[in-house]
């Protein structure tokens, strides 16, 4: 199948706006390409004090410049369960690795931090920027000059794009994203949403709601509902930097640790020691990577967050990625899940329905990836329509089903759930801002009514428990943005919104915060920008006025005259630095400086 000609445009148009700045990448990571290990350059009391832990073996292969070496950069803890998988890889690594001739040592870890512990916590705060200081961790471990490659262990929300990011910072580096896999499924996301309704509505308390979450995430493994989470697991394998059909297996299950061992043994075979089938990351993660990110973003209604961070790793390679590009993309791209939120399936229903090789399979015949995209599984995006397997004679993989599975949760092109993907970019005089639609019914995605302004979340959960917001409205929550107090998730609005669109009330949320994959059926614009707390329109919204969101036409307007709302003085404030502490957030102000807008990926990174 011929690349679809808006995808081939939009490629070609990204290419053409990041000509120079990715060619000034690439001669980067070109010179930083030596002719064998880096390592082979150190000084003597240098490579001593990098083999000095090593064993007497491990230490004769590290003195020559014959065997590849390989960092393992971990973001391992046992307080979450995405990661706590990740404590025993480091082993199964460097088995695997020192079976097939290499040697590999623990690089480094970073942190990691969960949303879902911190939501509606000071700690949120700190969550987006902790991506940057991932990514910088992850630098600091691959700084020592002692490595041929690298194998990233990480998962959840702000740690895959850290280490990415990280990573790009020695793009001469073969490298290689191994997972952890979800837990197994719990309580039904639905069942789970009508607690958590029940609860803001004063209608269950506590102890109810406790047992309905405890019974959701309930073992080791990541949180199963489409999240960021999963959003990155799936991204990473489409833009080829897990192996084939590695996302979605279980912990503690032999095939998991199957897979892992063969990240190990793969990516000693990307190493510039042996021979052609070097493949830095610099390189591999190209136009054509990220543009199947995008289109596998949409085509699943995948987290918004990655509005943000697949920008963000992009210009880490020198590339130009915009959110024009992602409305163009939408456009055209099918929706093809339905995954809580915009569904109740979870992702293992997703997996059994025929998982990443089913809809990688459907996306390239339908000419919406590139399949010419260079991966760490061999050759290009075709060896990922494949599903690992456990056969006699070890890990295989075959050939997966063609047909789906379960319609009701993964289905083909000719059969969408949506013509268009999962999010929509909207525009106006308020700025710009995402709306992801794929979990908004149709006749919720037009609203104009009077906004109530609020600036913090605290705010609108008191209104509500105060019944002030029992009528049409559009909710505005400001000085939310990455500049203001580092751009937290707002989560713990959607269930109040979602009980009074429930009770017949039109009503919608505008702000420059974020909302993340777990975003439900309440039309969201989110991360508007520019942000309030850079003199952006939402400082001079005022209660009452008028607001129009319309999610398909791609709207965002506040229907007061053009002169009147330019005169008008921006109200309300951001944290000063001296209210912004506690919870390390003092520690942090300086990236308050430094960040950009949320368009730009809200990076701290030039």
């Amino acid at each position: 199948m011929s690349l679809h000609p808006v995808v081939e445009q939009v490629t070609r148009r990204i290419s053409e706006r990041s000509a120079d700045r990715r060619a000034s990448y690439l001669a980067r990571i070109q010179n930083a390409r030596t002719t064998g290990p880096a390592r082979g350059g150190l000084g003597c009391a240098n490579l001593a004090h990098g083999f000095a832990a090593c064993g007497p073996l491990e230490k004769l292969q590290l003195r020559g410049n014959v065997t590849p070496n390989v960092a393992i950069v971990s973001s391992y803890n046992d307080m979450l369960s995405a990661h706590q998988p990740l404590k025993d890889y480091p082993d199964i690594l460097k088995a695997a690795i020192a079976d097939a001739g290499g040697t590999a040592q623990f690089a480094g870890g970073v942190p990691a931090m969960c949303d879902g512990i911190t939501q509606g916590r000071a700690g949120m705060e700190l969550s987006l920027f902790s991506r940057d200081v991932v990514a910088m961790a992850t630098a600091v471990a691959l700084s020592h000059d002692m490595f041929d490659a690298a194998l990233l262990l990480g998962v959840c929300d702000k740690i895959v794009p850290g280490l990415v990011i990280g990573a790009l910072s020695f793009g001469h580096l073969p490298v290689i994203l191994v997972p952890a896999g979800p837990m197994h499924s719990g309580l039904p996301n639905a069942e789970k949403a009508k607690v958590r309704k029940r609860y803001a509505a004063g209608e269950a308390d506590r102890d109810e709601l406790l047992a309905a979450e405890a019974a959701s995430y309930h073992s080791a493994g990541t949180c199963t509902f489409y999240g960021t989470a999963n959003s990155n697991q799936l991204l990473m394998e489409v833009m080829g930097l897990h192996l084939p059909g590695a996302s979605f297996v279980p912990p503690g299950t032999e095939l998991r640790q199957a897979l892992t061992a063969e990240a190990g043994r793969r990516v000693l075979e990307l190493t510039d020691l042996r021979g052609e089938a070097y493949t830095p990351i610099g390189e591999l993660l190209d136009e054509r990577a990220f543009v199947n990110g995008v289109v596998a973003l949409l085509a699943t209604g995948g987290s918004t967050n990655h509005t943000l961070h697949l920008v963000a790793m992009a210009a880490a390679a020198g590339i130009e990625l915009t959110w024009d590009d992602f409305d163009e993309l939408s456009a055209v791209t099918p929706l093809l899940t339905r995954l809580y939120p915009n569904g109740t399936a979870d992702i293992n229903h997703f997996h059994a329905a025929g998982g990443t090789a089913f809809l990688i399979g459907e996306l390239l015949d339908a000419g919406l990836l590139h399949e010419d995209a260079r991966t760490v599984g061999g050759g290009d995006l075709a060896a990922y329509r494949e599903a690992p397997a456990l056969g006699e004679q070890g890990l295989v993989w075959q050939h997966a089903p063609r047909l789906s599975g379960d319609t009701a949760v993964l289905r083909p092109v000719r059969e969408p759930f949506d013509e268009h993907g999962g999010l929509h970019t909207v525009d106006g005089n308020l700025g710009r801002a995402v709306v992801k639609v794929s979990a908004v019914p149709e006749e919720c995605r037009l609203i104009e009514a009077p906004a109530r302004v609020f600036e913090t979340q605290e705010q609108l959960q008191e209104a509500f428990a105060a019944g002030e917001l029992e009528r049409d409205m559009v909710a505005v929550v400001r000085y939310q943005g990455p500049r203001a107090n580092g751009m937290p998730e707002l989560h713990r609005l959607t269930p109040p919104l979602a009980v009074l669109q429930d009770r017949g009330h039109k009503v919608a949320l505008v702000t420059d915060g974020r909302m993340s994959g777990a975003s439900g059926a309440v039309p969201a614009a989110i991360h508007v920008s520019p942000e309030a707390a850079a003199g952006g329109p939402l400082a001079r919204v005022r209660d009452g006025d008028v607001i129009r969101l319309d999610a398909d036409k791609g709207l965002l307007e506040v229907l007061v005259p053009d002169e009147e709302f330019a005169e008008r003085a921006p109200s309300g404030r951001a944290p000063a630095e001296d209210e912004w502490t506690g919870t390390g957030r003092e520690l942090f102000h300086a990236f308050r400086q430094a960040v950009g807008p949320a368009e730009r990926g809200a990076g701290v990174f030039g």
